[in-house]
């Protein structure tokens, strides 16, 4: 169905059920005259489609942003697999409608993202690493904590970065028997591994942070070049980051990257440095998922 189509039946109140699958700001803000509001990135949208539609052979016209954007596909998509009978697309939503000389209702407030601007600390109590180290045979999991940091934004644009990891706060998740859960902290806490006695604490400093352009929500949009410090060794650091806010008052920082320690001094059971290790050979390489929330000061 094309726009021309759709606004001939909204002219002449014949309609159908005329569904924008957007979420409900957009839907206030931007809409085809007479829609109903059903968004499909919501895990209860067959719900509400059902309450607007009891019936199942009800006619549905489903649209959405336009412009490529999926969302139209996939509202008709589920309903049809949930058994609604007539469905009908209107792929170009509402780009297509208003470049089609159409009006569009709504109060026109479309959300946008935040100002950013100013220095974000760290919430060390809320902010996460999971950590994941392998050999050929096995793997450990779990976590490890910040004692601080923060982020610098500048015109929406990150600046800088610096964060600090407690070393001490090293836990295991997978291992369920409490001794060999201890005996795995106390072996990464020795010198084979991170040498926690004698250097605490862990820092990445970002000494410059680069901007990926056409970046999409939900992947990385900078790249963080600095360095790491561990066991007392500083190594140069690049790290794809994906940093978003939802209101302005916290910022939210995820990667996800691979480490190889033996960069860092951490020898053991590393194929590079001995020979005839058999079951006892460790990957030279952990992973690390970092998570970081921080709030404006």
């Amino acid at each position: 169905m094309n726009a021309n189509q759709l606004n001939e039946l909204v002219k002449a109140g014949q309609a159908p059920l005329l569904l924008n699958v957007l979420p409900e700001d957009v839907h206030a803000a931007r809409r085809i005259p007479g829609s109903a509001n059903a968004c499909v990135y919501e895990m209860v949208f067959l719900e509400k489609v059902a309450e607007l539609a009891p019936a199942k052979d009800t006619p549905i016209i489903v649209y959405g942003a336009g412009e490529g954007s999926l969302d139209s596909k996939a509202a008709l998509e589920k309903l049809r697999a949930a058994g609604h009978a007539v469905v009908l697309d209107f792929p170009d939503g509402l780009a297509g409608w208003e470049a089609a000389g159409f009006a569009l209702e709504g109060d026109g407030r479309l959300p946008a993202p935040p100002a950013l601007d100013g220095t974000y600390t760290a919430n060390a109590q809320e902010s996460l690493i999971r950590w994941t180290g392998r050999n050929l045979f096995n793997h450990h999991n779990g976590s490890v904590r910040l004692t601080g940091g923060e982020i610098t934004v500048a015109s929406n644009g990150l600046e800088s970065a610096r964060f600090v990891v407690d070393m001490n706060s090293i836990v295991c998740e997978d291992l369920t028997d409490s001794q060999w859960n201890a005996m795995l902290i106390r072996h990464l806490q020795t010198a084979d591994f991170f040498e926690v006695g004698r250097f605490p604490t862990a820092e990445f400093v970002a000494e410059q942070a680069e901007a990926i352009p056409a970046s999409s929500e939900g992947t990385p949009n900078y790249v963080l070049k600095g360095r790491c410090t561990l066991r007392g060794v500083t190594r140069p650091l690049e790290l794809r980051v994906v940093v978003a806010s939802a209101d302005g008052k916290r910022l939210t920082a995820q990667a996800q990257f691979e480490v190889d320690r033996t960069e860092f001094g951490s020898l053991y059971g590393s194929g590079k440095f001995f020979r005839y290790l058999g079951q006892h050979v460790v990957n030279d390489h952990f992973h690390l998922h970092v998570k970081i929330h921080a709030d404006r000061v």
